[in-house]
């Protein structure tokens, strides 16, 4: 199936962005979108859990749909998760409401290289419902399909327990074994690449790959141990003409060494401001970001306020996409959440 079948790019404001065409205003869609900031996912979520919703294609397709919908975001993303690529390598987890927990973390492990048993065939459910979203949703709404980058998804291999949101236990072990961590990276790397090769088959217009974590540890060892496999999954991603958006969260002024051969599109977090990123970054690059989801506690004037601040942005930088810095927390007053997506589609953007 190829992306001209999918998706409509005449209509679809995002890819006609993304394509550097001139539009009325920015493109927006949100990470973590279809979630619990959405009455409706949460109602779903009463009834099933989250493995029930991703292993049943006709629910999680209708959860990809449900932003569309509620929100009125211009593009739809894959209801999945950022752990599939262990969990296709034989890592059994569960999903709690601390974050996931890894039964047998590799931190623990004698042998972690033999723990780890890669089958990428155990991914097929996720391919299933990007088949059902392709079929159900509408020609000028682009599917975005992501994995979890490897540094990020091996904070959570190697120390098993998401809570402790500055991973200790994992930038430990790879600071001690940093030849066994190069072998984990390779193998993580080409279960990513073989996960991303499916979804591409399966249809999706636009790929995201999240590195939530890549501010853990420090940008030259980030550059040495991580950044090549940026660079392989991104090379797949984009021989197969699909747009490339990288979300490097916490790396800081390091965004200044992104070069036109690793993304379309570098998604900017929340910490740092959008003129100084867009000094910093490469001009052939397109940015897309980076509201503090945390805003969306404040009152609708304080929110409009913040909004009006883009205006300027997007009148001047026609090649950007409107997006949280990180993504919506989950219980993020959702009357807000679309208070926000209606000032969006609705400003005049002066261009």
């Amino acid at each position: 199936m190829t992306k001209e079948q999918n998706t409509n790019s005449r209509n679809s404001l995002l890819l006609k962005t993304m394509a550097g065409e001139q539009t009325k205003r920015p493109p927006f869609w949100f990470m973590r979108q279809a979630g619990r900031v959405l009455p409706s996912y949460r109602l779903l979520k009463e009834k099933y859990s989250l493995w029930h919703m991703m292993n049943t294609p006709d629910i999680g397709a209708d959860v990809t749909l449900l932003p569309v919908n509620d929100l009125g975001v211009d593009a739809a993303i894959l209801f999945s998760d950022i752990l599939m690529v262990p969990y296709a390598m034989g890592m059994g987890f569960e999903f709690t409401e601390n974050g996931p927990v890894f039964s047998s973390p590799l931190a623990g492990s004698t042998d972690p290289i033999a723990q780890l048993n890669p089958d990428p065939s155990k991914l097929r459910f996720v391919y299933n419902i990007i088949d059902k979203v392709i079929e159900a949703k509408p020609s000028s709404i682009p599917l975005i399909g992501f994995c979890g980058a490897p540094l990020t998804v091996m904070c959570y291999m190697i120390q098993g327990l998401g809570k402790k949101a500055d991973f200790p236990e994992a930038i430990r072990f790879m600071y001690e074994n940093r030849s066994l961590t190069g072998e984990i990276i390779e193998i993580v790397t080409d279960v990513s690449i073989e996960y991303v090769r499916g979804q591409i088959k399966h249809g999706i217009d636009v790929f995201q790959l999240f590195d939530t974590h890549a501010g853990l540890v420090p940008f030259d060892l980030y550059n040495e141990l991580f950044m090549p496999s940026i660079k392989r999954i991104s090379r797949v991603v984009r021989d197969n003409n699909i747009p490339f958006i990288y979300f490097p969260k916490g790396m800081g002024m390091g965004i200044k060494t992104v070069t036109p051969d690793i993304c379309d599109y570098l998604s900017i977090d929340w910490q740092t401001p959008m003129e100084m990123a867009r000094k910093a970054v490469h001009k052939e690059i397109g940015l897309q970001g980076n509201l503090d989801p945390r805003i969306l506690y404040a009152s609708r004037k304080e929110i409009a306020a913040r909004l009006e601040k883009y205006i300027a942005f997007g009148k001047s930088n026609r090649d950007w996409i409107f997006n949280l810095g990180h993504g919506f927390i989950k219980d993020t007053p959702y009357d807000n959440a679309k208070f926000m997506a209606n000032w969006i589609r609705s400003a005049h953007w002066n261009r």
